[in-house]
């Protein structure tokens, strides 16, 4: 009973009876996508969201993702915050491969957040867990949005916190609506969780008082590829670096830089710098003006860079195995759709045998299987990807389907043997395999394997490079038709002016 009577009581941060601790109510939602705008399939509706999982409700949401565990973890060690979990999709099928979100779509989750919280009484406080890059078809800033319209449920005064991918494509409209905006300094995401610790003690400061948020947002003008975004090596982590260093400086200062994600075909792509200080505006502004100096200051490294494609990459994977620098790992980083066999024909063609292909993407294959009934042992005469214009032409493949059952959080997938020790693995959708440990289900051991390919841009390092698990690390690039490479003015930009974006144009004010 005493419970009922502190939350009547302390909905607006009031002293509950025998404590003189108030008790702060936060309402939790989570809307992530990284959106391909390019990508073909069709517009992303509202099923798409729900097709393998329903919306998270309650201790569910509490439960996923990195960012909002980082925030409950956090939240629940001060011990006076209530969490008000609001309806949140689980994620989007086909992930960061899937194209534009429908206003249907983005209106339907959004809406359905703010009827509960209303429903829920006063808050005071709101936290969410985005992630920057989600397109939707008249909606330009999606995230910004989604901000001013909880901003005008919760009223000026309700601190609103949110966490961000360094995929972010955001600028001056998102703190706006909202206070802060933390976002990770690796990329690998290690600091997902991190970053929603920070964000859960940014805004209980504002709750109580005790942090009034002043911010200054910059676009340094500059437009990079994710697959030369890794942190590991410079500029990127330079970058990142000098944002700890000014958090290290000055007292609650947050500096937060996004890279920006290309392919979503949005007003505010590109790099980001959004700084936050407790009651400094100049401050904020300082910070703000050195990270975007400092960027710009990098961008002829920062936007550079060039990979091998298929044939240069199969000669250098066969050198690399020759020589006994295995296990090989090939990150094919140009493959949004997930269907591309350009590596897989050139690795055959040269004659690098013990590889594994993890994944190619073809749901029509996997629904002929299931319709034929086969079953692992069968003989497998079919072809496979090249669905889509970037994934060239299918490829035929002879040998045993060694399995056919659930991965990946699938219903169905497949892994069949050929060649000269060599496994594929279908999956129906895009899929990006992080760690080896990952490829360890059924009969399939990566232990057995000298080479591994798979679709990834750099999340691959974290499981097969920085844990020194592979000996050779190569990323490669693919011919066009171009989606995911670095050639970014090959894509049909409508809503991206590239000529003032370095390194195809001259922002505006630079030199």
């Amino acid at each position: 009973m005493l419970g009922l009577i502190a939350l009547a009581l302390q909905a607006c941060g009031q002293p509950a009876p025998e404590t003189d601790r108030p008790v702060y109510r936060v309402a939790v939602a989570m809307l992530q996508h990284e959106t391909c705008t390019f990508c073909p399939g069709g517009d992303t509706e509202i099923s798409d969201w729900t097709r393998f999982h329903p919306v998270m409700q309650g201790d569910e949401l509490l439960n996923s993702g990195s960012f909002v565990r980082g925030f409950v973890d956090r939240a629940q060690e001060y011990g006076d915050i209530e969490l008000v979990p609001l309806s949140s999709p689980a994620g989007v099928f086909g992930g960061s491969s899937r194209s534009w979100n429908t206003r249907e779509t983005f209106d339907h989750f959004v809406g359905q957040m703010l009827d509960e919280l209303r429903a829920a009484g006063p808050v005071n406080g709101v936290y969410l867990a985005l992630h920057g890059a989600m397109a939707v078809r008249d909606v330009p800033r999606p995230e910004a949005e989604m901000a001013r319209r909880f901003r005008e449920a919760v009223g000026p005064d309700v601190p609103i916190a949110a966490t961000f991918d360094l995929h972010g494509n955001e600028d001056e409209e998102f703190l706006r609506w909202a206070d802060f905006s933390l976002v990770t300094k690796r990329f690998p995401h290690y600091d997902a969780f991190l970053q929603g610790e920070r964000a859960a003690r940014a805004l209980r400061l504002a709750m109580s008082g005790e942090y009034r948020p002043t911010a200054a947002t910059r676009k340094p003008g500059v437009i990079t590829p994710t697959v030369v975004q890794w942190t590991g090596e410079s500029p990127a982590r330079d970058i990142m670096e000098r944002a700890r260093r000014w958090e290290a400086r000055e007292d609650d200062a947050y500096v937060s830089v996004f890279f920006g994600f290309p392919w979503s075909d949005v007003p505010d792509v590109g790099a980001t710098v959004q700084v936050m200080t407790n009651d400094n505006q100049a401050l904020a502004d300082e910070i703000a003006d050195d990270m975007n100096d400092f960027i710009w200051r990098q961008r002829e490294t920062f936007a550079g860079g060039s990979f091998p494609g298929p044939g240069e990459a199969a000669r250098l994977v066969a050198a690399a195995v020759d020589a006994g620098r295995v296990p090989v790992a090939v990150g094919d980083y140009s493959d949004r759709p997930g269907d591309a066999t350009h590596i897989l024909k050139a690795f055959e063609a040269a004659g690098i045998g013990r590889v594994l292909y993890a994944t190619i993407a073809d749901e029509p294959l996997l629904e002929q299987l299931t319709e034929s009934g086969a079953s692992a042992g069968d003989r497998f005469d079919r072809s496979l990807g090249g669905l889509t214009p970037s994934g060239g032409t299918p490829t035929r493949i002879r040998g045993t389907l060694a399995y056919f059952g659930e991965g990946f959080g699938y219903e169905r997938i497949a892994a069949i043997e050929f060649g000269d020790g060599n496994l594929v693995i279908v999956t129906p959708a895009y899929e990006q395999v992080r760690t080896p440990g990952a490829l360890r289900f059924g009969p399939v051991d990566p232990d057995r394997y000298d080479v591994f390919v798979v679709k990834s841009r750099v999340h691959f390092r974290r499981g097969f490079d920085e844990t020194g698990y592979a000996r050779t690390i190569l990323v490669v690039d693919a011919p066009e038709p171009f989606i995911g490479t670095r050639h970014l003015d090959a894509l049909p930009y409508e809503n991206v002016d590239l000529d003032s974006l370095y390194p195809y144009g001259t922002p505006p004010g630079r030199r």
